[in-house]
C-alpha cells in the first residue's frame, strides 16, 4: 500500500484526496460488518457521506467536517434501536481524521511535507514495535485487549517514531529537530493507542480482522488505526495553536 500513498501524497489535491475518500468509504464498509454483520442502508450512507467529505475537504475543509457530523446523526437514525450508537461513532472514526489528512495536505509544500512526516512515523512506529516486540518480548501491554502487543514494542515504537522526527528536523531544516523528536515519539503513543482502540472494537464485536481485502493482512482499518489517530491528533493540534505542528517555533 505505501507506493500509491506516497505518490498521492506527493501530488496532493484530489489524487490525494481521492485516495483518502476510497479509503474512508472501505472503513465504513468495513466498520457496519464488524457492528451489524451486514453491509445495509446505514453502511452505505456512512460510506458516501465520508467519501463526499474527504473529497468536500480539499476546498471547504469546514463543511467537509459538517457533512461528517451530518452523515453521522443520518447514519444513526438509519441504523436498528441497538445499533444506533456504535453506527454514529463509526462515521466519526473514520470521516474525522480523513477530513483531517486532506485539510492537512492541503497546506502546499508544508502540507507535504506534514503528511509525508505522518505517514513516515506510523509506518516506523509499527515497525518498531513489531521488530522490538519480537526480539525482545516482556511484560505485555494490555492483554485484555491486545494479547501480543508488549510495552517493549511500545518503547521500540516510540524510538523509532523519534528517530524519523529527527531526521525530518534534520533534512528539512527546521529550528528545533529535538523538538520534532519528542513530538514524534509522543505521536508514536497516540497511534499506539489507535491501535488498541480498533483492536478493543474487533474484540467487542467478536472479529479477528476488520476484512480479508487486503490478503494476509485483513481490512483498511487494520493498516491506518495508528494513523487515523496521529491525524487526528495533528490537525487538531495545529488548529488550536494555528500552527502546523512540524514547523512549530
Amino acid at each position: 500500500m505505501a507506493p500509491p500513498a506516497l505518490l498521492a501524497t506527493w501530488w496532493g489535491g484530489y489524487a490525494f484526496a481521492a485516495l483518502v475518500a476510497l479509503a474512508a468509504a472501505i472503513m465504513c464498509w468495513e466498520w457496519d460488518k464488524i457492528v451489524t454483520r451486514r453491509f445495509g442502508w446505514p453502511g452505505r450512507v456512512a460510506a458516501l457521506g465520508c467519501l463526499a467529505a474527504s473529497l468536500l475537504a480539499v476546498a471547504l475543509p469546514a463543511t467537509a467536517l459538517a457533512l461528517v457530523v451530518v452523515t453521522a446523526l443520518a447514519t444513526a437514525a438509519l441504523a436498528a434501536p441497538q445499533d444506533r450508537q456504535w453506527a454514529g461513532w463509526g462515521v466519526l472514526y473514520a470521516g474525522l481524521p480523513s477530513v483531517a489528512l486532506v485539510w492537512l495536505r492541503g497546506d502546499g509544500e508544508t502540507g507535504l511535507h506534514t503528511v509525508f512526516w505522518l505517514l513516515l512515523l506510523v509506518w516506523a512506529t509499527d515497525i518498531g514495535a513489531y521488530v522490538c516486540g519480537r526480539l525482545i518480548g516482556g511484560p505485555l501491554l494490555m492483554p485484555a485487549v491486545s494479547p501480543k502487543k508488549t510495552w517493549a514494542g511500545l518503547i521500540g515504537g516510540v524510538i523509532s517514531a523519534g528517530l524519523v522526527g529527527l531526521a525530518a528536523g534534520l533534512t528539512l531544516s527546521l529550528p528545533h529537530p529535538v523538538l520534532i523528536m519528542i513530538i514524534s515519539g509522543a505521536l508514536a503513543v497516540v497511534a499506539q493507542a489507535g491501535d488498541l482502540l480498533e483492536s478493543w472494537v474487533k474484540r467487542r464485536w467478536g472479529v479477528k480482522d476488520s476484512s480479508n481485502i487486503i490478503p494476509g493482512h485483513g481490512g483498511v482499518l487494520d493498516r491506518v488505526d495508528g494513523l487515523l489517530a496521529a491525524a487526528a491528533a495533528v490537525a487538531l493540534a495545529s488548529l488550536v495553536t494555528g500552527s502546523v505542528v512540524l514547523y512549530w517555533q
